[in-house]
């Protein structure tokens, strides 16, 4: 896939901490239960940390219990791209910033109505812009 936001691997290593290179650039996943978004429930926007572009809404994150923040749905039908990852012996479906490539995590068939899906995604990834009387900050 092409994406609108390319930089070289010593721009990312500039721009992002430690962290944040690996799970969005070298597809690492973070600790369960340690990420900064796990329990967070502020109202607002979370954003891809390396580009900026809007992913989820607060209103559709839900705790899965599964240590990591948890979607059902994403911000618009373009915020994110998707590839099929056999990484680990596994099947998985990738979730992946459709603007820069970010590594986010994974989408599962096993979350709430409206969609049934569950985003499981790294707090890494994440940058959160939260609403502060009715304007995103």
């Amino acid at each position: 896939m092409k994406y609108r936001i390319v930089k070289t691997e010593a721009e990312w290593r500039s721009q992002l901490s430690p962290e944040q290179y690996a799970v969005c650039r070298q597809k690492a996943t973070e600790r369960p239960f340690s990420g900064e978004y796990e329990h967070h429930w502020a109202d607002g926007t979370y954003r891809c940390v390396c580009c900026g572009q809007p992913l989820f809404a607060s209103a559709t994150k839900f705790d899965a219990g599964c240590g990591w923040p948890s979607f059902f749905r994403p911000a618009n039908g373009e915020a994110i791209a998707e590839e099929e990852d056999f990484s680990h012996g596994m099947h998985r479906t990738e979730v992946l910033c459709s603007n820069c490539g970010a590594h986010l995590g994974h989408v599962f068939p096993d979350g709430p109505a409206p969609t049934g899906l569950r985003y499981c995604i790294n707090s890494a990834s994440l940058d959160f812009a939260a609403v502060q009387s009715g304007v995103e900050r």
